[in-house]
């Protein structure tokens, strides 16, 4: 039999072999959590960094959409002009054959059906936003006329349009044709005899 000396030995020997390994298992276990504590926080990060990137990538989506709408809205919008610009000297032409009529007789039926036919076609110009641009009486607008001459005026205030050669037109907010205009300019001042000196 073994001794109490022996078996106590023993047992303390067992005691210390368990207590290291409970106390190797709290430090694998100590560890273990700071390895998750590590990992937990480095996945945190990268989600936020992730969620960061998807709100960019959402309003740059959302920019794309409303930029891509508003492209479509203007390509609608003007995607008539060249049919537009093509028209207008027809209109022109229309209206040149109005002025040159007397309307009566034969001239006159023809003037009426250029009339109607003219009027057509600005009702429908009209619809799709094409507007002339009035000029006649107006201040000169260099982004709206084109003067073709000046013509000395005393009844009207210098830069007032006194005629329109041929009108300009809008499509929406676009200038498409500018109005061919005269423009007035100061009338040159009338000398008054010198007064003799008595």
């Amino acid at each position: 039999m073994k001794s109490d000396a022996e078996s106590m030995a023993a047992e303390t020997e067992e005691k210390t072999i368990a207590e290291g390994s409970d106390v190797k298992e709290t430090v694998d276990e100590t560890d273990r959590a700071d390895d998750l504590e590590a990992r937990l926080e480095t996945a945190l990060k990268e989600a936020d960094k992730n969620y960061d990137s998807f709100l960019r990538v959402s309003a740059e989506f959302d920019n794309y959409k409303k930029r891509t709408a508003r492209e479509m809205k203007d390509f609608r919008k003007f995607a008539n002009e060249s049919l537009v610009k093509d028209l207008l000297p027809v209109v022109d032409n229309l209206e040149r054959a109005l002025e040159s009529s007397d309307g009566k007789g034969k001239d006159g039926s023809i003037a009426t059906g250029i009339e109607l036919t003219l009027r057509e076609i600005l009702k429908i110009l009209d619809r799709f936003g094409v507007k002339p641009i009035e000029a006649l009486g107006k201040s000169f607008d260099p982004c709206f006329h084109q003067a073709v001459l000046q013509e000395e005026s005393s009844d009207h205030a210098e830069n007032t349009v006194l005629k329109e050669f041929q009108k300009g037109y809008m499509l929406h907010d676009r200038l498409i044709r500018p109005s061919m205009v005269v423009v007035s300019k100061a009338g040159a001042a009338e000398c008054e005899p010198e007064k003799s000196r008595g």
